[in-house]
This record gives structure tokens, C-alpha cells and sequence, in this order.
């Protein structure tokens, strides 16, 4: 009588088309490198034309590059790691991200009213950026230890009440766009995770108080939550022609910058941009500064490598080997999409200006590289998800 011995795991990988070393055979996705290099090349292709006051030309475009090399090699170093060791680190974490929310309030610079960043030698850090990564990996790592309890209303509490104190902490600098970001980071977290749905609807409750409280309950008792100037942000997108040489004169000139690109761009003579006659073109604004010099087709690609990017976020969530990695890429992609969306709805109008980043399109360090571990997570998110799927003799499709 014969016994059949099951071949290893790397046996059946490369009987699977090589399905644990990643697409093509390479140990991470091809797919999301293409649409992370694309993205980071439309954004030096814009910085580089890209004036600003007071900078010499290019000196945005470099520095990008610089930030580009450095999260390129922390992606790369991450992708290698096994990311389910950080359920390990997440107290540690927590208190990583509230003492540098801190130290931002204490030794930040004030920036047009706002204290956000600590200004250090060659790197502006801003720890509402980190505090996005480490949300993410805090809550998956929470939750999964109460994977036993998610239908327990204590689960779902103290769940929010771990994102709503540095989101908090980031509204006080005052920085709503991320604080918005954190928000939608902790609500997917929770969806990913499988709460009921009677808590979402409670949670849905509570927030509509919360806007009647900052909209009208708190003004109206002398009480500002919001700062004058946050308020005119958020409500000019409504009508911006009713203010167009103050709060809406941002909003205007981006949608004059992106219509009058027409199909194929303005090239050189996109004087919006070049004229400076649309602020922030390097940071807030840079999908309009991108889309006013190439154009209805420009502003496709770009978007087209974003959709990628969602699409591959999507993948290693559904590919995860286990809960804490589908979690955490539930909510990567919430962070993803939330801020294209915000974002490039700003620039065309239909969204109010809250600040908040394009990845990796935007100018700026704490940004570009918090992005780029975001990345790095789901490289290995993803790889770890294929091997484990290789080694149980599944073979896969297209991936």
C-alpha cells in the first residue's frame, strides 16, 4: 500500500504560476508599483512647472523626489515584514501618536492660524499624518482581540472612543480635513470588521447631534467650535460666487484652471498655474495644476492610476490571510479614498476646502512617506495573503 505524500508549500506555489512570490513572479504587486509610479510621476511633472513665491523653480519638484526615494525604500522594507507582529505593538502605538499630537500643540509652528507641524531641520513632520498609519494598525489590532465580542455595544464604544481622542487632538491644532480622515478610517474599520448594523445606525444618531451641536446648538450659546474662516471654507463651495475674491476665490480659480484645459491641456500657457492666480497649486490644488496643463486626458490617466490603487487596496483586503490584515487594508483604503475623493471634489467644486492632501500627488514629506508605509503594509498584506493561498493548493486568476 502506497502513501501519498503532499508536495511543500513552495512546490505547489510554483505549480500555481509562482502565486506566492506575487504577480509576474515578482514578491509584490506589479500592479499597485505601476499605479503608485504613476502617480508619483504626475506629480513631479506638475511641481516641476509648479510657481511659487519666494521659491526658486524646482525646489518643490526635488524635495518630492527626495521624499518619493525615501518612502519608496520604507515600502519596500515593509513589504518584506510580517505586519501581523504589530497586533503586538499597538498600546505602544496609541501612545506614540498622542504624545507627537502633543508635541505638535506645544512646539508646532502657527501656520495661517493653525499649529500642525514641527519644523526640523530638512523635514516638516506632522504627526496628524503618522496618526493615520497608526490609527489604522491600533483599531485592526483592538478589534481583532474582541473579535470573540463584535456584537457587544462596548466593542463598538470603546472602539470610537480610541479614534474620537486624537481626532479630537487634530481638530485643536485646528485640522479639520484630517480629523475628517480619521473619522472615516474608524467607521470602515468598523464595517470591515463586521459590527451590526444597529450600531452604525445608533453611531449615525449620534452624529447628526454633533452636527446641530457645532452648527447651531454652540453658536448659538456663544460657544465657537469652529473658527470663523472653517465655517466660510466649508459652506463657500455652496455658492462661491457669492464671495469670489475671498472664500470662494480658491475654489473659483481651480475650476477656471481645470475648464479651461479643455481636452488636451494648456501646456505652457496654463497661466493659472504659472501666474500663481491659483493658490496652492503644489499642495491643495495640485489635481487642478496637474489638469489645467494636460488636460481632460491628463486628469483621466491620473485618475485612472488612482482607480488602480483602490482597486489593488480592494485586493489584499479580500486576499488577507487573516482579520487584523484584512482590517487594516479596510482601513488603508478608507484613508485612500476618502482623501482623492475630498480632494479632487474640492478642486472641481463639488466638495468644501478642508486641506486635506491628494496622495502622493501633494507637495509634502509627512504626507508622501505616511502614504508610502500605507503601501508597504499592503505589499505585505498582499504577498503574505498569496503564499498563504499557494500553500493550501488554491490556485488563483488573475492577481
Amino acid at each position: 500500500m502506497s502513501t501519498a505524500i503532499s508536495p511543500p508549500p513552495s512546490q505547489v506555489a510554483r505549480r500555481g504560476g509562482g502565486l506566492a512570490r506575487g504577480t509576474l513572479g515578482l514578491p509584490f504587486d506589479l500592479v499597485m508599483a505601476i499605479a503608485v509610479v504613476g502617480i508619483c510621476a504626475c506629480s513631479i511633472v506638475t511641481l516641476k512647472t509648479v510657481e511659487v513665491p519666494g521659491y526658486p523653480t524646482g525646489f518643490f519638484m526635488t524635495r518630492q523626489a527626495v521624499y518619493f526615494g525615501v518612502g519608496a525604500v520604507l515600502a519596500l522594507v515593509l513589504s518584506r515584514l510580517d505586519y501581523s507582529r504589530l497586533r503586538e505593538l499597538k498600546w505602544g502605538m496609541y501612545v506614540l501618536m498622542i504624545v507627537s499630537l502633543l508635541a505638535v500643540m506645544a512646539l508646532g509652528e502657527v501656520t495661517r492660524g493653525s499649529r500642525r507641524a514641527i519644523q526640523l531641520p530638512f523635514f516638516s513632520f506632522q504627526a496628524s499624518e503618522l496618526g493615520k498609519i497608526l490609527i489604522v494598525v491600533v483599531l485592526s489590532a483592538f478589534i481583532v482581540d474582541r473579535s470573540r465580542r463584535l456584537g457587544d455595544r462596548d466593542t463598538t464604544s470603546r472602539t470610537m472612543l480610541l479614534a474620537l481622542v486624537p481626532a479630537a487632538l487634530v481638530m485643536l491644532q485646528p485640522d479639520l480635513g484630517s480629523a475628517l480622515v480619521y473619522i472615516a478610517i474608524v467607521m470602515t474599520v468598523l464595517f470591515v470588521a463586521g459590527i451590526p448594523g444597529r450600531h452604525f445606525a445608533g453611531l449615525g444618531a449620534l452624529a447628526a447631534l454633533a452636527v446641530v451641536f457645532v452648527l447651531v446648538a454652540a453658536p448659538a450659546a456663544g460657544v465657537e467650535v469652529l473658527h470663523s474662516y472653517q465655517t466660510e471654507r466649508l459652506t463657500a463651495f455652496l455658492n462661491p460666487t457669492n464671495d469670489p475674491g475671498d472664500a470662494g476665490y480658491q475654489q473659483n480659480q481651480s475650476r477656471i484652471a481645470i475648464g479651461s484645459a479643455e481636452k488636451l491641456g494648456r501646456g505652457a500657457a496654463a497661466t493659472q498655474t504659472r501666474d500663481n492666480f491659483l493658490p496652492e497649486s503644489h499642495t491643495d490644488f495640485a489635481f487642478a495644476a496637474f489638469a489645467e496643463r494636460y488636460g481632460f486626458v491628463g486628469a483621466a490617466i491620473l485618475l485612472s492610476f488612482y482607480a488602480l490603487l483602490i482597486w489593488r487596496t480592494l485586493r489584499a483586503l479580500t486576499l488577507s490571510k487573516n482579520l487584523f490584515g484584512a482590517i487594516v487594508a479596510g482601513g488603508f483604503l478608507a484613508m485612500l479614498l476618502f482623501q482623492v475623493f475630498v480632494n479632487v471634489g474640492m478642486n472641481v467644486g463639488i466638495m468644501p476646502i478642508t486641506g486635506i492632501p491628494l496622495p502622493l500627488m501633494s507637495y509634502g514629506g509627512s504626507s508622501v512617506i505616511t502614504t508610502f508605509v500605507a503601501i508597504g503594509l499592503l505589499l505585505s498584506i498582499h504577498a503574505q495573503g498569496r503564499a498563504a493561498t499557494a500553500g493550501k493548493g488554491r490556485v488563483l486568476g488573475y492577481t
